[in-house]
Formats: structure tokens, sequence, C-alpha cells
């Protein structure tokens, strides 16, 4: 089996919550979000690196930590929704990691994350068109995963059962 857990997806669709969740569970996995992690060695949030120094610096920044994590063994790496776009954080997630993508349809993500203010992508024209429009773009590489989760209508808990039985499978 492969060493990482990768969780892949749009925004709001259960990245953090069921990696957090998914650690619990196995106690001998480290949980890694790369968002937190680039927060946390810039010491600014994502917000403001996007809107200081543009999208391209924060990919390169998330490429950075992506090559880190998913090197080391025994990880969950939750990414951010963008992060699979790029063909060398795929090679990388993939070399040494079971990939899953959660699932998430636009309405549902649309009621998720409506009341957030920290989403980079949708300071302007937020809608269930334009989530559904981002998801239309990034679909191709999110279906590469090892796994699709449909996580619509079903509780954390639900989604890392689900996960852990396909892992044992």
């Amino acid at each position: 089996m492969k060493k990482n857990i990768v969780l892949v997806g749009m925004m709001g669709c259960g990245k953090t919550t069921v990696g957090e969740e998914l650690a619990k569970t196995l106690s001998e996995y480290n949980y890694v979000d790369i968002d937190i992690e680039i927060e946390k060695s810039t010491q600014k949030k994502i917000s403001e690196i996007f809107l200081k120094h543009g999208e391209p610096f924060f990919r390169m920044l998330e490429t950075e930590k992506i090559l880190k994590f998913s090197n080391l063994e025994k990880q969950i790496i939750s990414t951010g929704g963008g992060a699979f776009e790029s063909e060398e954080n795929r090679k990388n997630l993939m070399s040494n990691g079971v990939i899953i993508y959660l699932k998430t349809t636009p309405k549902t993500i649309f009621d998720r994350i409506k009341n957030e203010t920290h989403r980079p992508l949708l300071r302007k024209d937020f809608s269930v068109e334009k989530i559904a429009s981002i998801i239309k773009n990034r679909e191709l590489n999110y279906k590469k995963a090892d796994l699709i989760i449909d996580t619509d209508n079903k509780t954390p808990q639900d989604i890392v059962k689900e996960i852990i039985g396909a892992i044992n499978e």
C-alpha cells in the first residue's frame, strides 16, 4: 500500500474536517493541511498571500509544501482546492499516496462556505454557478484520484468509515 492518504477536492468539500477525523481514527498517521503549513511558514493568511503576492507565488509555496510532505510516510495530507491542478503536485502526491477525491455538489459547497470570508477565489461573483464553473474546470484532474467519495448528506464519520473500508480492501 502507498504510505500516505491524500484528500483532494473543492474548497468546502470537507477535506480539513475529514482529514482531522481520519487522523483520530488512524492514530499512527500525522494530519497535515497544506494551507495551514503555508500560513505557519509565512506567518500570513492565504488570502493575504493571494492579495500581496498573487496566485503564482502562492502556488509555488504550495508545491514546496506538497513536495516536503508527500515524501514523508503515514501522512494524511489535505490539499488546497486548486493544488491538484498542477501536474507536478499530482505526480508528487500520487507517487506515495492514495488519492481520495471528496466530491461535493456546488449547492452543498455554497451552503457550507457562504458565510466565510477567507476564500480568495470567491471574493467576487460568489455563487453556485461560480463554484460549478470552478469544479467543471478542475474535475478532469480530480477524477484521476484512486477513490471518489460523494460527500453530500454524509457525516465526516461516515466518510471516514468509507475511506478506511476502501483502503483496507
